[in-house]
């Protein structure tokens, strides 16, 4: 089925087809010549590098002075690099968008893509005291290393900036200088490929001598020129000073083809084009003055007239070709775009294609078109949205993603996700692709670098707006682009409320998440920015992140605020140990003083570690109260209360606290009295320490009645205490006779059980027995029962005919088993029964 749609730029190299995609074409200023300009590019899409070429005669416009000029892929200037550092042996691109420049003194610089330097280091040892004669940049595992060629013939290697140079092993038979030399990478080993002569050497680390490997071509030649591999390393291409073209694997084990070119001028460059499907490839390009060829493992060929000069960049899909006048990429011809687009193609994706246009058109034709493919529907449908990740143009990618809508409504349950997946990114590779973004991706490209580095590249490019919008719409955070944003406009707008309003402005949208205006407020610290940072750390809400910047900015009042408003303890608590350190004491006290919570804490952390420091704190507040609480507290520890009790009783006075100073005079009078007995001829058990109830208790036990009740008055001792101390310690002694006088001596304050009571504990009856009948006439029986006085209790409880108290006597004396009283209480009850 024919049909002629989007196949102008496709050519056949047998047996496959290759096409040339049309990129957005340059516009370099007026003054780039690239003719008499050495340009290296970042692959990946990335900027390009421009300095005049040293070797050629160029006609000088303006300064004469050497500047690496640096641009997108548009042509548009990013910035450039005043060169004063020596002589530029090589230029070439890191893996992050690096500009790496080698020196003839092994020395290497290293520029971010607007020329602002960001390192430089030294390859060191032996190279960097003989001269450099080449150089090279390579990726590896390892990350982006540097290559030199030494003009004594050696090759020293350093995988990265951070690793010690690697001296390769010298040339055998080293009379013969190289004519050309290559880097390859195995993972995150590298050795070199040198072409001397007809013969190729390997030199890796490790070896004492290089490995030679010789007789690659079968025709007669006289030296290799050129040795070139492919971006994956898994390729070799060897050129011929009689342009001989060799290709096969890189350890030269198997032999694609062996071509010859024809042409006997040098190439400019040779580059293997990737697959666009897989990690292979089967095609070189090579680059001469105005010409282009491409040939084939099968040594087939392709050649096209170009301007007079070019540069070729390798990529993983493809080489990409910048002119003066152009920027195309020569691809591999994907096999779904084929099966779609080829003349006479009937795969079924074709067939779906043709369905959908003819359905646009309201054709009839729709149908039939659609029965030829409807039992591969789901195949079509799935090489259709496959097809447009490899289109660059968006009318052909819409095309074909209509197709796909339209065959995926004959799948029945047809998951949707690919579809929309695809849809997503097609529109960020095309926003990518425009002029005013200049990174012109394929879909393979972007699979392989991730969202994640294309939204740094964008943000470290400053487009902010961009990368916004391409993380939500592939759903990724967006919190740290704005804070890149941020930073950039801390770092270029002067205004310090109007950066805090636009700040917020964009941070105050609920549905960013992530966001810390700590981040930000340390970016403007570091800037000398320091009212900005606080303004920001203003309008951050959680303390614990607030809390260290304004530490390290020395804003001791507000971080103790932020960390006591905040209410963590643990937080205030290591504020207050940070400021200690760096504050003196007396400012420290006054600053804490104003925030009650951090005080106290203060005061639990000083109480804990160090008194001195607390007692320091209480003198400055004149917090009386305290002052007197500590010197207690070190009295008592010391055991000096008696010497301290004025100090202590002093302090609470000036403290206003009265209850507490009485209570210090009472105690001192109390030490001082007990002092005074202990200090008596036969003054019995030393008193020193009781409470003013025990002392009183040990008096009477003496018999120094006097004494306790002169206590007794001094110290207010309620009556009600005084009896019962001294009807204790008169049972206790089995006085009873004083015990009977002191309960004759006025009316009891106690009543008289308690009399009973500490007779019935020194089981004496007869004497409780006194005491019974001045007892309320409800307990009487109960004492009774207490004294174990049964007869008593059993009249008593007649006379109060109480049938209750009679019923449980009469249990209690069955026990005792009393024939007496059995009988005695036996006729009461009858009796009381009977009256009823």
């Amino acid at each position: 089925m024919p049909i002629m749609y989007n196949t102008g730029e496709w050519f056949k190299v047998r047996p496959d087809y290759y096409r040339k995609v049309e990129l957005a074409t340059p516009d370099w200023p007026i003054d780039i010549d690239l003719e008499y300009m050495q340009l290296v590019a970042a692959p990946y899409g990335g900027p390009l590098a421009v300095i005049r070429d040293a070797v050629q005669l160029v006609p000088v416009q303006g300064s004469s002075r050497s500047m690496i000029r640096i641009f997108d892929t548009t042509g548009n200037e990013t910035g450039h690099i005043l060169w004063n550092h020596g002589k530029l042996i090589s230029m070439g691109w890191s893996d992050t968008e690096e500009l790496i420049c080698v020196l003839e003194n092994a020395k290497v610089f290293v520029f971010d893509m607007f020329g602002n330097e960001k390192e430089s280091y030294s390859i060191g040892g032996e190279a960097s005291v003989i001269k450099i004669l080449e150089a090279k940049v390579f990726q590896s595992a390892a990350g982006t290393g540097v290559a030199v060629l030494t003009t004594s013939g050696r090759i020293f290697l350093k995988q990265n900036s951070n690793k010690s140079e690697r001296k390769l092993p010298d040339l055998p038979n080293s009379n013969v200088s190289c004519s050309c030399w290559e880097i390859i990478t195995e993972g995150r080993n590298s050795y070199c490929l040198l072409g001397r002569e007809r013969e190729v050497i390997k030199l890796m680390h490790g070896q004492t001598v290089g490995t030679i490997t010789a007789n690659l071509f079968e025709k007669p030649y006289d030296r290799i020129i050129k040795i070139s591999a492919s971006y994956n390393h898994q390729h070799l291409a060897l050129y011929t000073n009689t342009g001989l073209l060799w290709l096969g694997s890189v350890d030269m084990q198997q032999k694609y083809c062996e071509f010859d070119t024809g042409r006997k001028d040098k190439p400019l460059q040779i580059e293997w084009i990737m697959n666009t499907h897989n990690t292979d490839a089967d095609a070189v390009v090579i680059s001469y003055p105005s010409y282009l060829l491409i040939v084939n493992r099968n040594a087939d060929r392709s050649e096209f007239p170009y301007d007079p000069i070019m540069f070729l960049v390798a990529e993983m899909d493809g080489v990409r070709i910048i002119t003066q006048s152009s920027h195309e990429m020569i691809q591999r011809l994907p096999k779904c775009v084929e099966n779609i687009f080829a003349v006479n193609s009937q795969a079924p994706a074709s067939y779906l294609f043709e369905a959908q246009k003819k359905f646009e058109e309201k054709s009839y034709k729709s149908d039939e078109y659609l029965s030829m493919c409807r039992s591969n529907i789901e195949l079509a449908v799935n090489e259709c949205i496959e097809a447009a990740t490899y289109e660059f143009c968006p009318e052909t990618q819409k095309s074909l993603m209509r197709t796909a809508y339209f065959g995926k409504g004959f799948i029945p349950s047809h998951n949707p996700e690919e579809y929309m997946h695809i849809l997503r990114i097609l529109r960020v590779l095309n926003t990518l692709r425009h002029e005013k973004i200049a990174i012109p991706l394929t879909y393979k490209q972007f699979s392989h670098l991730k969202p994640d580095v294309i939204l740094s590249r964008l943000v470290f490019r400053k487009h902010y707006g961009v990368a916004i919008q391409v993380a939500k719409h592939l759903k990724l955070p967006e919190s740290w682009i704005l804070e890149h944003w941020a930073f950039h406009k801390i770092m270029h707008d002067p205004n310090d409320n109007e950066v805090a309003r636009k700040i917020t402005e964009k941070f105050k949208n609920p549905s960013i998440e992530g966001i810390s205006y700590c981040n930000i407020a340390e970016k403007a610290h570091q800037s000398g920015r320091d009212k900005l940072a606080i303004i920001l750390l203003e309008m951050e809400p959680r303390a614990s992140l607030q809390v260290p910047l304004l530490l390290k900015m020395e804003e001791f009042e507000r971080a103790v605020a932020s960390a006591t408003q905040s209410g963590d303890t643990e937080l205030v608590t290591s504020v207050l140990l940070e400021i200690k350190k760096k504050m003196m004491l007396s400012n420290f006290h006054m600053l804490i003083r104003n925030y009650p919570l951090a005080l106290n804490i203060y005061k639990k952390i000083m109480s804990e570690s160090s008194r001195t420091a607390l007692y320091d704190i209480y003198n400055t507040e004149d917090d009386h109260k305290s002052i007197a609480e500590y010197h207690f507290n070190n009295a008592i520890d010391s055991e000096g209360l008696e010497s301290n009790l004025s100090l202590i009783g002093n302090s609470y006075s000036q403290g206003r606290c009265t209850v507490e100073a009485e209570l210090c005079a009472d105690m001192a009078r109390l030490l001082k009295m007990q002092k005074t007995h202990a200090n008596k001829p036969n003054g019995g058990e030393s008193m020193s320490g009781l409470s003013i109830h025990d002392t009183m208790l040990q008096l009477l036990e003496r018999g120094e009645l006097k004494e306790a009740e002169k206590m007794k008055t001094d110290y207010k001792v309620p009556d009600r205490r005084f009896w019962w101390m001294r009807i204790l310690t008169l049972a206790k002694k089995h006085n009873w006779t004083e015990l009977e006088k002191f309960s004759k001596s006025k009316k009891s304050p106690i009543g008289y059980e308690p009399f009973v009571e500490v007779c019935v504990q020194q089981e004496n009856a007869k004497e409780a027995q006194k005491y019974i009948a001045r007892c309320p006439d409800q307990r009487k029986v109960h004492w009774y029962m207490r004294a174990n006085l049964y007869d008593e209790a059993i009249d008593c409880a007649f006379e109060q005919r109480d049938m209750h108290c009679l019923y449980e006597l009469q249990l209690k004396i069955r026990v005792l088993r009393d024939q007496g009283l059995i009988e005695k209480i036996g006729n009461a009850i009858a009796m009381l029964e009977a009256r009823r």
